[in-house]
């Protein structure tokens, strides 16, 4: 179905592409700062830095898919769900984005072992993105996309269940209320991430429902 595309109704499929670089770029990002936050100030405004240049790059080629979109007569799929999909993209790094400088506003100088877990499942989320976004191309993927969908699902409960049990043990163990209120927002954030990725699941599966 969608092997017979004019080159600028391809085109779309090389923006989805390019901006699940930058969502899977921004994971990585985020993983090392949430590994290595506390060895150097420096290490963490460097992460930081980097995240603002992925998100700037991801905003451009958000622009450059919704410009297309409004010049383009015939579009591989529904044109809204082309519009949600770029938008949900661009909310991940948003997120990863807005915890990089929490972290920094915040002088945030080490984290417990259940963000970094956190940080790592966001990055798996992010990867299975990319893969989806990869797939999407062509139809006859539609087994492996959804069972991918279903991979990002299962990862979101996962980051839900270890966000809940770290902001529990927080509670009972952590001193420092002012620690207590700023791990407990970036324990939310990591998930948000995860809640993202799963709006991006949700729209592939529509697609594919609407298209196999």
């Amino acid at each position: 179905m969608f092997g017979r595309f004019m080159p600028q109704e391809g085109k779309f499929f090389d923006l989805f592409n390019a901006h699940a670089e930058q969502v899977v770029s921004g994971g990585r990002e985020l993983s090392a700062l949430m590994n290595q936050i506390g060895d150097t100030v420096v290490t963490a405004d460097a992460h930081a830095q980097a995240i603002d240049l992925i998100e700037t790059r991801a905003d451009k080629i958000t622009h450059e898919t919704i410009t297309l979109l409004h010049r383009t007569f015939i579009t591989p799929f529904d044109r809204d769900s082309i519009h949600q999909l770029i938008s949900r993209m661009d909310d991940i790094l948003d997120m990863i984005q807005d915890i990089a400088e929490s972290l920094v506003i915040y002088d945030i100088r080490k984290v417990s072992q259940e963000a970094r877990q956190l940080a790592d499942i966001c990055l798996s989320c992010c990867e299975r993105v990319k893969s989806v976004v990869a797939l999407l191309s062509n139809m006859e993927n539609a087994h492996a996309i959804l069972k991918t969908c279903e991979e990002i699902d299962q990862l979101e409960s996962d980051a839900d269940h270890v966000m809940r049990s770290a902001i529990s043990k927080l509670f009972r163990e952590e001193p420092d209320v002012r620690q207590v209120i700023k791990l407990k927002i970036i324990y939310e954030l990591l998930e948000i991430v995860t809640d993202r990725c799963e709006d991006v699941a949700n729209i592939v599966e529509g697609i594919v429902l609407e298209n196999s």
